[in-house]
């Protein structure tokens, strides 16, 4: 590939990460002093989201790849998140709200530039196997980034972070799709094996944060059955934006 090609590539993942992941972040200033009521299905309605994009859509092409190398990916997601998540319980105080909140939001974002990286590298793959099929698939990730984005942002916003930090948190969480959109563009065909476990420890890291950590949270934020609904909500919509997509 020529040079130019390969930075629109690099500019093109650039773009698809960070808009998307960021629209998500600017919910925050959408919903200003949101009340516990609204902020429980907002969390609910992005872990709905999130539940089918990872089991309709990431997962499922993680696995066109092959069986046995994303299941290895999503064991080694959920391992490492784990360790992660344990390693940020002894620097913020279990009994405090705030910091529970700042975990979970860390976690979804560290989660996020994880799975962005290999989107990125379909990206670039895809660029340099069919110009179509790469500007389609960022269409598609750039929208699926959305929903991510807002289940990055609503838990650090309940942490009292301030929303422009906020929305900058979530663009730095798109960041690692350039990165990987660069390399994609410049090796042409990755490794099928390289990606399935790369898409697998996303999926399975993404999978596990949203079950241990925002859906119990949207449940301790509102006692009621809006939790519920959200949940059932955003799954709907997640498999419509994938059907349609």
């Amino acid at each position: 590939m020529i040079i130019d090609t390969l930075l629109g590539v690099t500019l093109l993942g650039f773009f698809a990460g960070t808009v998307g992941t960021g629209i998500g972040g600017i919910s925050t200033f959408i919903f200003n002093k949101p009340s516990n009521h609204l902020f429980s299905f907002i969390l609910g309605f992005s872990g709905g989201l999130m539940i089918a994009i990872v089991c309709f859509d990431l997962l499922p092409e993680a696995f066109n790849t092959g069986l046995f190398w994303p299941l290895i990916g999503i064991i080694i997601g959920v391992v490492m998140i784990t360790i992660f998540d344990q390693m940020l319980s002894f620097h913020l105080s279990a009994n405090h709200s705030k910091n529970n909140y700042l975990k979970t939001g860390t976690l979804m974002g560290v989660s996020i530039a994880l799975h962005n990286f290999p989107e990125g590298l379909a990206i670039g793959s895809g660029l340099a196997a069919n110009s179509t099929l790469g500007i389609s698939l960022s269409v598609i990730i750039l929208l699926h980034n959305i929903p991510e984005g807002m289940a990055m942002a609503a838990p650090l916003s309940l942490s009292g972070i301030s929303k422009f930090k906020v929305l900058l948190y979530t663009i730095y969480a798109g960041l690692p799709m350039g990165v990987g959109a660069l390399i994609g563009g410049y090796f042409g065909n990755i490794s099928e094996s390289f990606i399935g476990i790369c898409l697998g420890f996303a999926g399975g890291s993404m999978l596990f944060i949203t079950c241990q950590e925002i859906i119990p949270k949207s449940n301790v934020l509102w006692k009621g059955r809006t939790s519920g609904f959200a949940i059932i909500f955003g799954i709907i919509c997640g498999i419509l934006l994938s059907k349609a997509l």
